[in-house]
């Protein structure tokens, strides 16, 4: 928070650290940090329409906890690949976006559900026979 010459508080903007690659010059594990584990592609896929407060993207991202969604929020924050913006009076309610580098992922996040469709077909029709 910054306080004014007038006394109010006024929320900063945060800048947070970019994250490191977990084994250095391998583009494949950048990769993986940025968007793998099990929500990560689901949060930005849930941005993909519009942009969302907290709530609404606890409730798309159903299952999900608070705590791990604050900290996956904060990760694809510092990674560039969402925007976080308060939009009111401190505590603000804060509107998630993704930004344009976060917008490129998307044709990657559509190939992967297209396979996971294929996937789960696949499966299903394997445990039928």
């Amino acid at each position: 928070m910054t306080v004014t010459s007038t006394g109010k508080q006024t929320p900063t903007q945060r800048i947070r650290p970019a994250r490191a690659n977990p084994v250095g010059g391998c583009p494949l594990t950048a990769a993986l940090a940025a968007v793998g584990g099990k929500w990560k592609m689901i949060i930005i896929y849930s941005l993909s329409a519009s942009p969302e407060h907290f709530a609404s993207l606890q409730k798309l991202t159903f299952g999900i906890s608070q705590k791990v969604l604050t900290q996956q929020l904060r990760e694809l924050e510092s990674d560039g690949i969402v925007r976080r913006r308060p939009t009111g009076a401190v505590p603000a309610p804060v509107e998630y976006s993704l930004s344009d580098y976060g917008r490129s992922l998307l044709p990657l996040i559509e190939s992967m559900r297209l396979w996971g469709k294929t996937h789960m077909q696949r499966t299903a029709t394997k445990a039928a026979a």
